[in-house]
């Protein structure tokens, strides 16, 4: 007798029922059916099996991107929150390049002004690096070609307002003078 998935008491009990000997071997055509039919089935699991495997990795693929569309539109808000506050800042780095005396008056302003930073660090801003740079489009903007032979051929030779990032996303270019040397 052939073990179909462990259940030949039940086969038995079965053959027994249609008046058939247990013992006796099933005829050729019948056995031909039952395996058809096992192959059927089996097809049927490893397609079921297929789908859900598919199905598994569309949905962890769909959370992931779930995940990836909330995070840049946390950065969205976040970039157009801190832009609002960039012109602050550029207030603060004016006055405090308006004197160099020292004062309470004035390091109560730097105090307030590292603060600032700071918290704007943990945010993930970044100020892009300009001056004595090579002109990079994507990030700076040239507000002036001065014609110089002491610098390089488009090197940044003024910042004029700070350009900010946040992450990799720029936030706003650097204002900057950038050399125009002919002979570099």
């Amino acid at each position: 007798m052939a073990k179909i998935n462990g259940k030949t008491e039940v086969v038995e009990q079965e053959l027994e029922n249609q008046g058939l000997d247990p013992a006796h071997e099933l005829p050729a055509a019948e056995d031909s059916a039952r395996d058809a039919e096992l192959q059927k089935l089996k097809a049927e699991r490893d397609s079921l099996l297929d789908r859900l495997a598919r199905s598994q990795a569309e949905f962890d693929n769909a959370r992931k991107r779930a995940t990836r569309e909330q995070q840049e539109f946390r950065d969205f808000a976040l970039s157009d929150a801190i832009r609002t506050l960039l012109p602050m800042v550029d207030s603060f780095e004016l006055a405090l390049r308006s004197t160099k005396e020292k004062s309470e008056f004035r390091s109560g302003v730097e105090l307030i002004y590292k603060q600032l930073q700071d918290a704007l660090a943990k945010l993930g801003v970044q100020p892009v690096p300009a001056k004595g740079e090579l002109f990079d489009p994507r990030v700076h903007e040239a507000i002036e070609m001065v014609d110089t032979h002491e610098a390089k051929d488009q090197e940044v030779l003024e910042e004029l307002q700070r350009g900010y990032k946040l992450r990799e996303r720029l936030l706003r270019p650097a204002m900057v003078k950038v050399a125009r040397n002919s002979k570099h």
